[in-house]
């Protein structure tokens, strides 16, 4: 059985870009997260410890990331979807990140799938 917690447009400010002059100042990114597990035993017994404290991941998310910086939004997705499995008792993740950067779009991204070892 697949159930999914959703954190949906996390924005938040990171440094990301190839250039270092694109990294100088944090950016707008926002930040998608699927995250897969089984939940019955949480909703069975209405408690927030058998389950994922989303309002606690994204405090951590924001902190994890706002002293860091990364060329990729790919490598960023990527170390993200490692902490949040490591840190957290999730089967699954789903990471997708949008940068506005690119004149003339609306906004370029990734999305990538990891599952715990």
């Amino acid at each position: 059985m697949k159930d999914t917690i959703i954190i949906e447009a996390l924005e938040v400010q990171f440094r990301v870009g190839v250039p270092d002059e694109e990294r100088r100042n944090p950016q707008k990114l926002l930040i998608s997260l699927y995250l897969e597990k089984d939940f019955r035993p949480a909703a069975d017994r209405d408690e927030v410890a058998l389950t994922v404290d989303y309002d606690a991941l994204t405090r951590q998310l924001i902190a994890w990331g706002e002293h860091r910086e990364w060329k990729l939004i790919e490598t960023l997705a990527t170390d993200l979807a490692q902490w949040v499995l490591a840190s957290y008792a999730v089967e699954k993740i789903r990471v997708e990140i949008k940068k506005f950067i690119l004149p003339h779009t609306q906004y370029v991204g990734v999305c990538i799938e990891r599952k715990a070892p």
